[in-house]
């Protein structure tokens, strides 16, 4: 697959995100705490957390907060757009079983947005490991997977 692409760089001086629409540096702002680091949260346990993550084709989902150490796992093919908090865009090429590790030291934190802007639709699985450096941000119960009934 080919290397993450740059779509914008970062704006110079003291507000990184200056180059992105207004509405999104609010959005950013707004979310730089959210805990969901997917659309549903699967399973917890003491250790860790299990997320689902779904991002249809044409679609993005709202910035969010890591800071717990973790990993993903893509299930299919197709290409992200990724709004980070150092203020760069770029475009990433996933395929089926592509999996990346995270670490954070003590008060580490990274803040994006993930959009899908390719023709397929996304799918992954993302692990947080509770027994981190950092406390787990706390998760909403709307955030959490309902059983049926």
């Amino acid at each position: 697959m080919p290397e993450p692409v740059l779509v914008e760089p970062a704006s110079p001086g003291p507000n990184p995100r200056a180059h992105w629409p207004v509405e999104l540096q609010q959005e950013f702002l707004e979310n730089a705490e959210n805990p969901c680091v997917g659309n549903v949260l699967v399973s917890e346990t003491d250790e860790l957390r299990v997320w689902h993550f779904t991002l249809p084709k044409g679609e993005r989902y709202t910035f969010h907060c890591h800071v717990l150490n973790y990993f993903w796992t893509c299930h299919t093919n197709g290409i992200a757009r990724g709004w980070y908090d150092d203020g760069r865009i770029q475009d990433v090429h996933h395929y089926a079983g592509e999996t990346k590790h995270f670490v954070f030291g003590k008060g580490e934190r990274f803040v994006h947005s993930v959009g899908n802007v390719g023709d397929t639709d996304l799918l992954f699985t993302t692990v947080e490991f509770k027994n981190s450096a950092n406390t787990p941000l706390v998760v909403p119960e709307s955030a959490r997977l309902v059983r049926p009934s």
